[in-house]
Formats: structure tokens, C-alpha cells, sequence
């Protein structure tokens, strides 16, 4: 859902049996208002937390590794403690994520091996297993682990 805690997302938590929520935000402040705003909001329609990605965490130069925190450094794993949620994984931003895309084609199937696409990678599996452990009638009718997940 889009971010914010407006009426419909409270209507479409109330009205749709939700499996769970994934939380995800930049680190800066101002996107971590939203994001305690929408995890609270699930919690009082009673849909459980599965965690939080932070989106962006940080921009790596490709041409000599420096790591810039473009957002601020570790807002939503701040947030996550605070709001005893589990951390699910942090995206770098990255030019690649943006050009495939675009093109249509996910990072994780253009570039499997780059560290985006195995951020993305642990991300999915963590929601999987996480789905696995809710009670039976949470669960969603998921036919398999996700791709490249082992």
C-alpha cells in the first residue's frame, strides 16, 4: 500500500484477510513518521508485523566503494528496536536497482549475483519464513520457497 494511514488502507486492512505487513522506509525522519504511523496502524487492525526494510540505506560509489548514508544512517533499524519489530534487510541505492527496472526487469534476474539483488534475495526469504510461522489461517496459498531462495 502507499504510505500514510488515510482510509483506505484502513478499509482495504479491515476488509481483506492480510497475511501480514512489511514495513518499508528510507532512513530519514520524516519517512520514519510514516512508517511508525502505518506499523501502528496495523497493529490496531490486528494484521501481524512481519518487519522492516530500510529502502536506500546507502549510496556505495561503484567506482571506489565509499558508502554515503544520503538518507541518514540506520533510521529505520532505530525504529525497529524501538518498536520491537525484526529488521528484515536494508537496500542500497543504486543506479542498477532504477535501470533494470525500468527496463522491466528485476535486479534480481538481471544481476543475481550483485549485493542489491542478494539484499532482495534475504528480504524474501525472511517474509517467507516469517508467513510460514503464522498461524494456518494466515497463511498465504503459496505454492513454493521464492525463486533462487534454497
Amino acid at each position: 500500500m502507499p504510505p500514510g494511514t488515510g482510509d483506505a488502507q484502513i478499509s482495504i486492512g479491515q476488509r481483506l484477510t492480510l497475511s501480514g505487513a512489511v514495513i518499508i522506509s528510507t532512513p530519514q525522519d520524516v519517512a520514519l513518521i510514516d512508517a511508525r504511523r502505518g506499523a501502528n496502524m496495523f497493529r490496531k487492525i490486528n494484521v501481524p508485523l512481519l518487519g522492516i526494510v530500510e529502502n536506500m540505506s546507502h549510496y556505495e560509489c561503484p567506482a571506489c566503494g565509499y558508502k554515503e548514508h544520503i538518507f541518514g544512517e540506520e533510521g529505520a533499524l532505530r525504529t525497529a528496536e524501538a518498536m520491537k519489530m525484526d529488521v528484515l534487510g536494508q537496500v542500497p541505492l543504486q543506479l542498477a536497482i532504477r535501470e533494470t527496472s525500468d527496463a522491466g526487469t528485476p535486479i534480481v534476474a538481471h544481476q543475481p549475483d550483485s549485493a542489491s539483488a542478494q539484499a532482495y534475495q534475504r528480504i524474501s526469504t525472511l517474509i517467507y519464513d516469517k508467513l510460514q510461522q503464522l498461524p494456518t489461517q494466515l497463511q498465504p496459498p503459496l505454492l513454493g520457497r521464492p525463486s533462487g531462495v534454497t
